[in-house]
């Protein structure tokens, strides 16, 4: 209970950001989809895998996620994140009202570690969830995220709908969108939380592809 209530102070510190079953204070969005969905990628040959997920929607209702859809490879994206990285819907990753905080686990294996990163929204991410693609006949949300995954524990968020059209949110301002991540002696709440507990092997396509390179093989 002291860790998740740890959680709800990250979250309640950025401003419009409330926790609880419900929120007050802001005129809320109707919700105009049953879901939204997210997804993880890695870059071509520079595999990373997630491992655990917890999250917060803008109700006040907590998620937990053991059993997760696979890390996805973006084989156009070489040495910086190809835009759009690409989304769409899941069979496990989704939830049904805009986050307020997202907390997960995950191996790099290029980096062979894990890293624990935590993401807080503010209600400004809702609007952008829940209003209407402009100029369009008919009515499309960026109701898909997308988190990247890249070498150095370097993360990246995006938002996209099914036009491929996208916002990269870990471009806005802290006072809108706040990210962290660490490793080693840092780790908390992923201390210990691995799918490779007997050690990273690299496989054939990632051999080949950084022979050569100088770590860690690109910009993100």
């Amino acid at each position: 209970m002291k860790k998740f209530l740890f959680y709800l102070l990250i979250v309640v510190s950025l401003p419009g950001c409330t926790a609880g079953s419900k929120a007050t204070g802001n005129a809320k969005l109707p919700k105009p989809y049953d879901y939204w969905f997210f997804n993880f990628a890695y870059p071509k040959a520079l595999p990373a895998w997630v491992t655990y997920v917890e999250m917060l929607d803008r109700e006040g209702y907590y998620y937990q996620f053991r059993m997760l859809d696979g890390t996805q490879p973006r084989s156009d994206s070489v040495g910086r994140w190809n835009e759009p990285v690409g989304a769409g819907s899941s069979s496990l990753n989704k939830v049904n009202d805009p986050p307020r905080f997202i907390h997960f686990c995950w191996d790099s294996i290029i980096d062979k570690k894990v890293y624990e990163t935590e993401i807080a929204f503010n209600n400004r991410i809702d609007s952008m969830m829940l209003t209407p693609v402009p100029n369009v006949e008919k009515k499309l949300y960026y109701r898909y995220m997308v988190i990247g995954l890249a070498p150095e524990g370097k993360v990246r968020v995006w938002l996209e709908n099914v036009f491929n059209d996208y916002i990269r949110l870990s471009d806005l301002p802290a006072r809108d969108f706040k990210i962290k991540t660490v490793s080693g002696s840092q780790l908390k709440m992923c201390k210990g939380v691995t799918y490779f507990g007997d050690g990273y092997e690299y496989i054939d396509e990632t051999i080949n592809f950084i022979k050569g390179k100088k770590y860690p093989y690109g910009e993100w």
